[in-house]
């Protein structure tokens, strides 16, 4: 009892800290409740809460006197406002008793356990104390009876000779009222034996309102009691019965409260339901269904029905009472911790380990589906559920992911990079090609494409914003992961293999390439925003929304911007990869030395004699082949994105002039070279770069970047020839309609649609360019 007593007092001052917090704050709103009191309901001074509290807990309180008396002069809107503080001071008062409930449920259902025990043990002693008490009295009668037969005419000392005197009227109800409640218990006749026990209680007061023999109630007390714990136990014996019904149950569970063991009685609740709920569950084992979707429906469906049930049943029993309701919150978390492992042991264990996301995620629908039902009982599980699912569904998504990357590496390792549309063999592509048009990809793309689509699909089911931003993460993981293989399939790339180590095969060609990028666009532009979508919490719906509607509505949501970006990232990576592929291929010759230098320019005038046809240098003339062919892949590739076409192109004239614009080397030996350059040079120059500023213009892929900086390169060879020759440059060339006009006359030429006079003339820096490079 010593032991008992000290935990009971640790608790007890544990909770009483607890209160006196919860009371502060509670007086923190009482203050700002009564701040707002008319002036005139203010007691005439100021005085502490306390205070102004006190005429509230007298017992004479008479509310409606005291409103009539303090709220006579005030007027019907101060009235109102105080209404309004009191029932939100009401309403916090409730919240704040709620939470310091939820928050110290396990030390109230402790404390009321060791009470009980000591209860029990304070009862046994009363009994032990009661027996003593009739012991000591019995005794002193006899000696007393002993003193009075004493004397002359007595008996021989020592010996007793006590009267038989009658029993009294007490004694003999007694005794029948012992003989007919041991007959009843032991018949089972509960009702009855209720009833008698009743019919005690009162017979003890009586007496002890009349001032009866002390030993009488004593006995009395203590064999109502001893009975009591006597039927309490038959009953609970009875209850934990297999046989016993729902109703049975219950009924006991009322008369065990009723005797007075409310804690025994919630105890004896929630075991026959614990007990109920482990029968079926074998049930369900044994029956022959496999483990799976319809296994985990079965059993998340007869586990939180049985938790309703069993709060059901204790709120009719014992309402809202803190300590039961508590009671019951630990018990309903325990039975779904059972029901979390049984799950991850014999259903979603081995599916989350092999990436069986489909599987894992339609059972933690279903069991998360039954478990957000008690949340109207005021059950919130979901939580706890999560706490042991979130492991397997994060297992089972990495796992989905990694075998994205693998499977797609191997299709890429065999792919023709030839767009073609979608085989009609999932399900997510089969769904979508009834709402959208379905782009050309190529194999690996569209495998890339389908993974992705059910994955989201799967983790569509579940609904929950955590696991969604997972997969939106994931999703961007592995384009950008596939993004990294289509950069290892341009030719000349600085790594031939992915992370898996696999060999993916080269986009020899420029139509290989370009649907290269065709697959990184549309992936990033259209299919995988479209998957994402399925990510999102649930929209309302327009009634006049058709469902492509819908879904282009979706695509404009913050989400959806965001990972657009992120994903165009990506394809801007493989876009710049391209371009400098390309440039690289136009500036410099297998051999690493750059077809573009100086002495082409410079050497052309050694001789006096003025070229006979002036057209750009190769370079030039290839890299307006190249657009042109380009552009012309692009346009055809890229139906209705005609601004990813325009972007590409302006990018690889950037790249191209952006080069030729930074080359130092080129530079230094025109502004500092051992000759100037000279008048033919100088056209030559300003031809090619008006003639690149002219085709680009036409495509209208001229970006401004690019146009300033063409000014800026003619600027600089103008300046190099001013200084040099210390003469007007602009002298030295013919009017800006010569450029245009021989611009325009070379595009036609290289487009086939008129020949020059001289089928094979070329550019003047042609061969004194061929020339330099053998040097």
């Amino acid at each position: 009892m010593a032991d008992h007593g000290g935990k009971i007092k640790q608790d007890l001052a544990s909770l009483h800290a607890s209160s006196n917090h919860k009371e502060r704050k509670m007086s923190t709103l009482a203050e700002g409740a009564f701040s707002s009191v008319p002036s005139d309901l203010d007691f005439g001074q100021e005085v502490t809460l306390n205070e102004k509290l006190k005429v509230f807990k007298t017992s004479t309180f008479d509310p409606e006197n005291y409103v009539s008396t303090k709220c006579r002069t005030t007027s019907e809107k101060e009235i109102k406002h105080l209404v309004t503080c009191l029932l939100d001071l009401k309403k916090a008062s409730a919240e704040e008793m709620r939470k310091s409930v939820y928050a110290n449920y396990p030390s109230f259902i402790r404390t009321s356990r060791e009470i009980s025990d000591l209860e029990g043990q304070l009862v046994t002693l009363r009994n032990l104390l009661t027996n003593r008490t009739t012991i000591i009295h019995d005794l002193a009668e006899g000696v007393r009876v002993e003193s009075m037969s004493s004397g002359p005419g007595s008996r021989k000392k020592g010996s007793f000779d006590f009267e038989e005197k009658e029993p009294s009227q007490m004694e003999v109800w007694l005794s029948q009222y012992m003989d007919n409640l041991n007959i009843l218990l032991g018949e089972r006749r509960v009702d009855e034996a209720l009833t008698a026990l009743d019919e005690g209680e009162r017979v003890a007061r009586e007496e002890k309102s009349k001032g009866g023999d002390p030993s009488m109630l004593s006995l009395l007390q203590a064999a109502i009691t001893s009975q009591r714990q006597k039927l309490a136990d038959q009953i609970t014996e009875s209850a934990c019965q297999p046989s016993s019904s729902g109703i049975e149950l219950r009924s006991s569970v009322e008369i065990i409260k009723r005797l007075g063991d409310g804690p025994r009685a919630h105890t004896l609740l929630l075991n026959s339901h614990h007990h109920k709920l482990q029968s079926k569950m074998q049930g369900i084992q044994t029956s022959g269904s496999t483990y799976g979707v319809a296994y985990t429906a079965a059993l998340s469906q007869l586990v939180f029905s049985i938790i309703a049930q069993a709060s059901s049943d204790s709120l009719a029993i014992f309402g809202d009472q803190p300590l039961y309701t508590s009671e019951l919150v630990t018990w309903s978390v325990k039975q779904t911790n059972t029901f979390a492992h049984l799950m991850k042991r014999h259903v979603i264990g081995s599916p989350s380990a092999s990436g069986g996301l489909r599987t894992v995620a339609e059972c933690v629908q279903n069991s998360m589906g039954h478990c957000y039902l008690l949340e109207a009982r005021g059950l919130a599980l979901g939580p706890v559920l999560l706490r042991h699912f979130r492991p397997c569904v994060e297992q089972a998504l990495n796992a989905n992911l990694k075998r994205i990357e693998q499977s797609t590496a191997a299709l890429a390792a065999a792919d023709d990079w030839s767009l073609d549309f979608p085989p009609m063999g999932s399900r997510s592509l089969a769904i979508s090609a009834l709402m959208f048009s379905q782009p050309k990809l190529s194999s690996s793309a569209h495998r890339f494409n389908m993974m992705v689509q059910e994955m989201c699909e799967d983790i569509g089911l579940l609904r929950s914003s955590q696991f969604s931003n997972q997969a939106m993460e994931g999703v961007v993981q592995v384009f950008n992961s596939y993004v990294h293989m289509l950069v290892n399939a341009l030719p000349g790339s600085s790594e031939t293999e992915n992370l898996e180590g696999r060999i993916v095969r080269i986009a020899e060609e420029e139509a290989q390439q370009i649907a290269l990028l065709a697959n990184a666009l549309i992936l990033a532009d259209e299919l995988l925003p479209r998957a994402a979508i399925k990510l999102l919490p649930l929209q309302q719906c327009v009634p006049s929304e058709t469902p492509r509607k819908a879904s282009e509505r979706q695509l404009r949501t913050p989400e959806q911007r965001e990972l657009k970006k992120r994903l165009q990232r990506f394809v801007d990576q493989l876009r710049d990869s391209f371009c400098r592929k390309h440039t690289l291929d136009l500036i410099f010759t297998e051999d690493g030395s750059a077809r573009i230098n100086a002495k082409m320019y410079l050497c052309m005038d050694e001789n006096s004699e003025e070229p006979s046809e002036w057209l750009p240098s190769l370079v030039y003339q290839e890299l307006y082949e190249k657009l042109c062919t380009l552009g012309s892949l692009a346009t055809d590739m890229f139906v209705g994105r005609e601004r990813f076409t325009t972007f590409l192109l302006m990018r690889l004239t950037d790249t191209v002039i952006m080069w030729f614009s930074d080359e130092e080397s080129f530079w230094e030996e025109i502004e500092h070279g051992p000759k100037p350059l000279g008048p033919f040079g100088l056209r030559q120059f300003c031809l090619d770069m008006q003639f690149v500023r002219l085709f680009a213009s036409q495509g209208r892929y001229l970006s401004r970047n690019v146009h300033q900086v063409l000014k800026n390169i003619i600027a600089r060879a103008m300046e190099s020839v001013a200084a040099a020759a210390n003469t007007d440059p602009y002298s030295m060339l013919p009017e800006d309609e010569w450029f245009t006009e021989t611009g325009q006359a070379a595009m036609k030429m290289l487009s086939g649609k008129t020949t020059l006079e001289n089928e094979e003339a070329t550019s003047p820096t042609a061969v004194v360019s061929q020339e330099s490079n053998q040097l």
